[in-house]
């Protein structure tokens, strides 16, 4: 029954979006409510739910994004952003470019949690697309299927990071593995999927980033211009490597956990931008004040489709759905790895949250691991990939991707969703074949 709820409340929704034209965020929170109290909950109850999905959902990555629009809007309207592009193209040509994001996307996702990366890249994307009048999915689907891959596969991102504790797994054979798996993974969903969309062109997206000419703008230098977008990167870097080497009561230890904490590592990135990509170009500094603010304007309508994906998420959660679709599961004889996969893959489908599902996943699984009859690092990246499976319109990522690249909600399932699964599905391949060798 909650799984029929579920899918009348998603068709309901693709309905009022796409049929009604009403608001997806506005369509979000009457879905999420009418789920809930068809799942079993009081409306009140339901309503409660919404405000601590609502609420969950923006507290720190509010934060997150705000400092990430700034950050992108002063990378983009600096130059910076156009200076990078035009050194990759240079490097790598046109004919390879899709190598060029896919690398990009490595880079800066690996020691970056996925929100933050995505809006580091934004600009880039938008730049690349720009000068070389190509379409931007086929610019954007490389480097966000290489940020996908980072953030399920390897440490230390949060959910990885926490599957490997639980499962009792090594972190370095778990990321050693993870690339292994990751470097194939990400050119069938990158490169070869994104070729695909070579053709594909979309309106721009005007609302969020404008093509103005850079002539007789004194621009940043490629040095300056990389520096200052990947110092959140180089924080975080530090930060994960200080955790691994460090002990943790370590005062050098805590005050590099600071510094690379996402908000903070951020918002240290954007205090350097308004010097390095703003006022070292000669502006005032209430004009690159100005600008930042012009560059938040537009996400305020993301973050709440964002917030009304959490709560929907957050009514699935404390109906009780994931403990349902765990009772159906539990007793099906498979392998341990598909089993792990299957579980984060519903989990995934009926919550929407990558990191919920692969955690929720873990911990009905994490039995197996007790048995000796599984490879503990493997069942972690197992449950990763199955976590990243058909993201769709309870996810906030689905919802980030469509909006910044002004997509339909069929253009996004064909090409976001698409790109998830086939990530997912590759990563589940992956494992199993690795499996046969260690």
């Amino acid at each position: 029954m909650p799984l029929l709820v579920i899918a009348i409340g998603i068709a309901i929704l693709l309905f009022l979006i796409l049929g009604l034209r009403i608001n997806a965020f506005i369509a979000l929170i009457l879905v999420a409510l009418g789920v809930g109290v068809g799942v079993g909950m009081t409306p009140i109850e339901a309503l409660d739910a919404v405000q601590k999905g609502v609420g969950g959902t923006l507290g720190s990555l509010a934060l997150i994004l705000g400092f990430g629009a700034m950050l992108g809007g002063l990378i983009a309207e600096s130059g910076a952003a156009h200076v990078i592009s035009k050194k990759l193209i240079g490097t790598f040509g046109l004919r390879h470019l899709p190598w060029a994001m896919v690398l990009t996307g490595f880079i800066v996702g690996i020691p970056m949690f996925y929100s933050v990366a995505f809006l580091v890249v934004i600009p880039i994307i938008f730049a690349v697309a720009s000068e070389t009048k190509m379409p931007l999915l086929y610019v954007a689907i490389p480097i966000i299927a290489a940020l996908s891959v980072t953030h399920g596969f390897l440490p230390p991102h949060p959910a990885p990071t926490t599957i490997v504790e639980f499962y009792g797994a090594d972190m370095q054979l778990t990321l050693l593995y993870g690339l292994a798996l990751a470097i194939p993974t990400v050119i069938l969903a990158g490169v070869v999927f994104g070729n695909t969309f070579k053709k594909f062109h979309t309106p721009w997206p005007d609302k969020l980033f404008k093509r103005e000419s850079l002539e007789g703008r004194a621009l940043p230098s490629f040095g300056i211009s990389v520096f200052t977008a990947l110092i959140p990167v180089l924080l975080m870097g530090l930060s994960a490597v200080a955790k691994l080497a460090l002990p943790k009561e370590n005062m050098a230890n805590q005050l590099i956990q600071f510094i690379g904490d996402p908000i903070i590592s951020l918002l240290i990135a954007v205090l350097i931008a308004v010097w390095t990509l703003g006022m070292k170009s000669g502006k005032s500094l209430a004009y690159v004040m100005a600008d930042m603010a012009e560059s938040v304007k537009p996400i305020a309508i993301i973050m709440l489709i964002i917030a009304g994906g959490g709560a929907f998420k957050e009514v699935l959660v404390a109906s009780g759905t994931s403990d349902y679709i765990v009772g159906l599961m539990k007793n099906v004889s498979l392998s341990p790895l598909v089993m792990a996969w299957c579980i984060a893959a519903a989990l995934r489908i009926a919550l929407g949250s990558a990191t919920v599902a692969a955690l929720t996943a873990a911990g009905i699984v994490q039995p197996l691991v007790a048995s000796g009859h599984v490879n503990a690092e493997l069942l972690v990246l197992a449950t990763g990939a199955g976590s990243l499976t058909c993201s769709q319109v309870n996810d906030t990522g689905f919802w980030l991707f469509k909006e910044y690249f002004n997509l339909s909600i069929s253009q996004t399932l064909k090409s976001w969703t698409l790109m998830e699964t086939i990530v997912s599905v590759v990563g589940l391949v992956g494992c199993l074949l690795l499996d046969m060798v260690v």
